[in-house]
């Protein structure tokens, strides 16, 4: 159980983050001037990157290719049902470039750290030899 915690328990709390974030009517505008999909796209973002963690067992070596799509969609996914959500919250409506920009930021996350475990695993492959 502690170790699907330690896995696991970070995607599952940025779920809830953004859940609650969801619940709330009539929730105005960003502090500091940030816009709505720079918010969007940085809560997914986050999500991508804990969602990915998790499905690589929380290994650098775990982060594949079939590991950081299933993160993709799964972020995706979320956000969708997320959007679908806010339909049920007053003063919130589901919005398609809302879903956008969850999915841009989910999948820039993922791209990036794909990429970063590539270039650890080709660093590690040489200290071997």
């Amino acid at each position: 159980m502690k170790r699907w915690v330690w896995v696991w328990g970070p995607a599952v709390a940025q779920m809830a983050v953004i859940f609650g974030a969801s619940s709330i009517p009539n929730l105005g505008e960003l502090p500091g001037g940030i816009s709505d999909k720079t918010g969007h796209f940085t809560g997914y973002a986050i999500l991508g990157t804990v969602v990915v963690r998790a499905l690589a067992g929380a290994r650098w070596s775990g982060v594949t290719s079939r590991a950081a799509v299933a993160a993709m969609l799964v972020s995706s996914a979320y956000g969708a049902s997320d959007e679908f959500h806010q339909a049920f919250v007053p003063g919130r409506t589901p919005d398609v470039n809302d879903w956008l920009a969850d999915t841009s930021g989910a999948v820039a996350a993922v791209v990036v750290i794909r990429l970063a475990a590539s270039v650890i695993a080709r660093w590690r492959r040489g200290r071997e030899v």
